[in-house]
């Protein structure tokens, strides 16, 4: 899944605004479930790279542990350190919306910003 330039662009608008509109949220990126970087407003010092490979594995044993219980497609998933958290939102079948926000956060505004971040997503690759 490749995004044309317009895409990129508007994507990482979309995650500026995320960080611009919600102070708790620090760095975000779009990444194929391939791990492929699509889009990113990351933390400086944050390997891109690494972090869309990271992601992508993770999302993928946590779809695995859903389809393993029985909880049928995986929405999100949740990482809560002592520091913060990364949430991950699906983006349609090919993405993930990767967050990372601070520890103080209020996690169900950042669940609700993140959803609908991640449904105008995908709503930008699936544009021509």
């Amino acid at each position: 899944m490749l995004a044309d330039p317009r895409q990129m662009q508007q994507l990482r608008s979309l995650l500026r605004g995320l960080s611009v509109s919600n102070p708790d949220i620090e760095s975000s990126a779009v990444i194929s479930t391939d791990g492929l970087i699509i889009a990113t407003a990351l933390d400086q010092g944050v390997d891109a790279d690494r972090f869309g490979a990271m992601c992508a594995s993770l999302l993928a044993l946590a779809e695995r542990a859903a389809q393993e219980v029985n909880r049928g497609r995986l929405r999100q998933t949740l990482v809560e350190g002592a520091d913060g958290c990364v949430l991950l939102v699906q983006v349609g079948a090919d993405a993930v919306l990767a967050i990372s926000a601070k520890a103080s956060i209020n996690l169900g505004r950042v669940f609700l910003d993140a959803r609908r971040a991640a449904a105008k997503a995908a709503e930008l690759l699936v544009a021509s």
